[in-house]
């Protein structure tokens, strides 16, 4: 790579909307995202499905409306939306509406229910749920120096970086009430302000219903110490370069994104909620249905994959309620997932 090539130091934010978004970036290349890394969608049905069941709960919240609204934030190919609309009951799927909020063009051959728009339609009634879309959110990185003060992290298009200037305005009011750097040198952290506001504009165009965030996630009590910020090629993490050539990516502060009313939780306890356990069948199932029981084994593993300690079930769910107020009655359509339950009775 020239000089020439690798351009001026920026700040992260730019370098990666850039890199992911521009008209040569990694979100627009034909392949899509499914030829890089693996989503809970990826992963199995079994994800559309606990999501369509998510939205029939909203719809019974909201008193089964006329038109029931599915929006998929960050839609790849479209295949959250298409599986979603798949599974819906006859009666529910008579009234939804699906929409596609992605950068990159309609893919051939989806479902020609799915509108495909570059930003959520305004005034929904029902379900926006964005699938690792946080973490793709572009921000800056803030690093201390030799003397303990945040600076911003310079990068070039090769992925060389140095320090610049320290962290100042509204960066640096966000750091020190979300992500408190400590004097150490080297320390790094997310200045997750634009994903703030990027999930606080999505939540405002649901009128009436819910609005759902998944993704890599931390909390105030177990942030990194040294951030999360990595890239992904072909299946495999990689260093974080800005040409284009990846996926760039860190962990969200789903705590910090949330509004008043949110709710975080894991997406172990969240599918569970949903009717996904991993459970295995009865082995007595082996016997008299044999067909039936090596269907519902894979499905278990499938769910298992979900649910994992250490891996997808770790991944966060901020659950963000709008005009509806399921959480008084644990009875209620979404009580399950917006207030705390017993464990007897979840189950």
């Amino acid at each position: 790579m020239t000089e020439e090539t690798v351009g001026e130091w920026g700040g992260w934010r730019a370098a990666s909307e850039a890199a992911l978004y521009g008209p040569d970036g990694f979100y627009r290349r034909p392949e899509g995202p499914a030829a890089h890394f693996r989503t809970s969608v990826h992963a199995s049905p079994l994800f559309a499905q606990a999501v369509a069941r998510l939205l029939c709960r909203v719809d019974e919240a909201l008193g089964r409306p006329e038109v029931l609204d599915f929006v998929d934030m960050a839609a790849g190919r479209g295949e959250l939306a298409a599986g979603v609309l798949a599974a819906l009951p006859a009666d529910v799927a008579s009234r939804a509406r699906g929409y596609a909020v992605e950068v990159a063009g309609r893919p051939e051959g989806l479902d020609h229910r799915i509108e495909w728009l570059a930003e959520p339609p305004k005034g929904i009634t029902g379900l926006l749920f964005a699938n690792e879309w946080l973490d793709n959110v572009p921000v800056e990185i803030a690093e201390a120096d030799s003397a303990g003060i945040p600076r911003l992290v310079l990068v070039r298009r090769d992925g060389r970086e140095r320090l610049g200037e320290p962290v100042s305005g509204a960066e640096a009011e966000w750091l020190a009430r979300w992500w408190p750097l400590s004097a150490e040198e080297g320390t790094r952290a997310e200045i997750g302000l634009p994903r703030d506001e990027a999930w606080a504009s999505a939540v405002a165009t649901v009128g009436r219903g819910l609005a759902v965030a998944v993704d890599y996630a931390h909390t105030a009590h177990a942030r990194p110490p040294f951030g999360t910020l990595t890239g992904f090629r072909e299946g495999r993490e990689t260093a974080p370069v800005p040409d284009g050539s990846c996926d760039i990516t860190a962990h969200v502060a789903l705590d910090a994104c949330a509004l008043p009313g949110g709710r975080v939780l894991t997406q172990r306890d969240a599918l569970r909620a949903l009717d996904i356990s991993g459970a295995r069948p009865p082995l007595a199932l082996a016997s008299t249905q044999p067909a039936a029981y090596v269907r519902a084994l894979a499905s278990a593993g499938e769910a298992a994959e979900l649910t994992a300690s250490g891996g997808l079930g770790d991944f966060g769910w901020l659950l963000q309620p709008v005009g509806i107020q399921p959480a008084r009655a644990a009875e209620g359509p979404l009580g399950g997932l917006l207030v705390d339950v017993p464990d007897h009775e979840e189950q």
